[in-house]
């Protein structure tokens, strides 16, 4: 049976606050395989009135057995269309849209010679999946990333 996936008309709505993550993290060049556990916290982005979103994560992320503290800051802003986001790097450069009103999204994200393939899964209020096909010279790897709300 396939998904069913579940509509979302206010993407900023819909993640403000704060999400269980776990991300498996495949290399399909070697096979070595990583986990990263944390937390995702969606909160107001100071100085955009109530229009974007920071997107804070942190956690540990194991790799071939070595185990590390790991974070990263985004910024996910009102897009052009109602309910859709223009999602940021930290230093304010564009990373991809996201638009969730059919509960499924994708996207590509070119990165120097590699491409990353970015498919956003909702399975109801309180789940979500995001899954990165990385390719190219640098590159070859696939990251599922579950999230719960906390």
């Amino acid at each position: 049976m396939p998904p069913v996936f579940h509509p979302v008309p206010d993407a900023l709505a819909h993640l403000a606050g704060e999400w269980l993550v776990t991300r498996d993290v495949v290399d399909l060049g070697d096979g070595s395989e990583g986990r990263f556990a944390g937390t995702t916290v969606f909160s107001a982005l100071p100085g955009v009135g109530g229009s974007g979103l920071l997107h804070r994560e942190s956690g540990t992320f194991t790799w071939r057995g070595v185990a590390r503290p790991a974070e990263r800051t985004l910024r996910f802003l009102a897009g052009d269309e109602p309910g859709t986001v223009r999602v940021e790097f930290a230093d304010g450069r564009f990373f991809h849209g996201l638009d969730l009103r059919a509960g499924r999204h994708t996207v590509d994200h070119p990165c120097a010679r590699d491409l990353y393939r970015g498919e956003f899964e909702v399975y109801d209020r309180d789940r979500w999946r995001s899954r990165w096909r990385v390719g190219g010279p640098a590159k070859d790897l696939l990251l599922v990333t579950d999230y719960v709300r906390g």
